[in-house]
C-alpha cells in the first residue's frame, strides 16, 4: 500500500539566544497510509508539537530542520519553496490546533472563517463558496449548521469551537490531518464526541490522521498504531492494542502505570491513594547525555544505558523498541 507520508531520519533543533543549537527531535522516522490514524504519545516537552510543526514546515523563526526527509505524496516537504508549501497547507495537509480561542478570529462569523479556507485554495465564486461552506458545517453540525454559521466564536462552547476547527481542516478534503492535542481543553464527554467525529470523517473521506496526545487512554480504540516519543526520540512504535496492553519500553510502561484506575463497587469509600509518578524530570534540550535519554529515570537501567543511545530493534508484529533490554 502506498504511504501518504514518510518521515526518515528527521532531526529538528532550536537556536538559543547564545547561538547554540538545541535538539528537539532526533532521527525520528515513521510513515502513515491512507485512512490510518497514528497516535503520537509523550509528555510535555517530548517533541510532539515540534514534530507536528515540522510536517507542515511551520516551525518558529529559530527552528531548523537539521536533517531528514518528510515525503508527502511523493514530494519532500523539506525541499519545497514558500509557494509550493502554501498550496499544500490547508489543501492537502491540514492542522487542528488544541486551542480554538487562539486560532479563530473573534470578530468573524464562523461561515466566513470556514469560507476563507475555500477562498484561498478553491477559488470558488462567492455563491458556490457559501453553499459549500454550508455543506461542510452540516457535516459537523447536522442539526444546527445555520445557527453555527451565523455565530461568532465567543457564542459557541469549547466543543463547538473545536468542531469549527475540524470543519476548517476538512474544507478542501485533505489527505492528511495533523491533530495536535485536539481535546486537551475539553471535558471527558466532549472529548469522546470529538474523537467520534474524527473517526467518522476517517471512515467517510479516507483521511489519514496524526493524533498527538499525552494521554494513552485517548488513543485506545481510536489509533491504529502508536508512536511513543521521549525527549525527542522514538522509543517505541507499534499497533495500538499490544503497545498499550504490553508495553516494551520502560517509559511507555511508566506512562501507563500513572493512569488512574477506574473505581469498582468495592473501591468506593476507600481511602484515597496517590497516583504513581515517573521519578525525576524530563531532560532539558541543552542537558542531554550521550546515553539513553530515559536512563536517569529508568528503574531497569544498567551501565551500557549511560554510555550510548540504544538502537531501534524490530521485535516482530510491526513493533519496534529502542531499549538495550531487547538487544543492541
Amino acid at each position: 500500500m502506498a504511504r501518504i507520508l514518510e518521515v526518515r531520519n528527521l532531526s529538528v533543533g532550536y537556536l538559543s539566544q547564545t547561538d547554540e543549537m538545541c535538539p528537539a527531535i532526533v532521527n525520528v522516522g515513521f510513515d502513515i497510509g491512507p485512512g490510518e490514524i497514528l497516535g503520537v504519545l509523550g509528555e510535555s516537552g517530548s517533541g510532539k508539537s515540534t514534530l507536528a510543526a515540522s510536517i507542515l514546515r511551520l516551525l518558529p523563526a529559530n527552528g531548523r530542520v537539521q536533517q531528514g526527509i518528510i515525503r508527502f505524496e511523493g514530494r519532500d516537504v523539506v525541499q519545497l519553496d514558500r509557494r509550493e508549501l502554501e498550496n499544500i497547507r490547508g489543501r492537502r495537509i491540514a492542522m487542528i490546533d488544541q486551542e480554538p480561542s487562539i486560532v479563530l478570529h473573534p470578530t468573524m462569523q464562523i461561515r466566513d472563517q470556514v469560507g476563507e479556507i475555500l477562498r484561498r485554495h478553491e477559488r470558488l465564486p462567492r455563491r458556490f463558496r457559501r453553499e459549500r461552506t454550508g455543506q461542510i458545517l452540516a457535516e459537523l453540525f447536522p442539526t444546527e449548521s445555520e445557527r453555527i454559521a451565523d455565530s461568532y466564536p465567543h457564542e459557541l462552547s469549547g466543543g463547538q469551537r473545536q468542531r469549527v476547527l475540524i470543519a476548517q481542516a476538512i474544507a478542501c478534503r485533505p489527505s492528511l490531518i495533523v491533530a495536535d492535542e485536539p481535546t486537551a481543553s475539553l471535558d471527558a464527554t466532549t472529548e469522546r464526541e470529538i474523537l467520534a467525529v474524527l473517526l467518522s470523517l476517517r471512515q467517510k473521506f479516507g483521511l489519514a490522521i496524526i493524533l498527538i496526545t499525552h494521554s494513552p487512554l485517548l488513543l485506545a480504540g481510536v489509533a491504529d498504531r502508536v508512536l511513543v516519543l521521549y525527549a525527542g526520540r522514538v522509543v517505541e512504535i507499534g499497533p495500538t492494542t499490544p503497545v498499550l496492553a504490553s508495553p516494551l519500553h520502560p517509559y511507555t510502561g511508566a506512562l501507563l502505570q500513572c493512569l488512574p484506575q477506574p473505581l469498582g463497587r468495592t473501591d468506593r469509600g476507600k481511602r484515597k491513594t496517590k497516583l504513581p509518578v515517573i521519578t525525576g524530570d524530563s531532560p532539558g534540550l541543552i542537558s542531554l547525555s550521550h546515553g539513553c535519554r530515559f536512563e536517569p529515570r529508568c528503574p531497569d537501567r544498567f551501565e551500557t544505558c549511560r554510555q550510548r543511545e540504544p538502537p531501534a530493534v524490530s521485535v516482530g508484529n510491526g513493533r519496534t523498541v529502542s531499549c538495550f533490554c531487547f538487544g543492541g
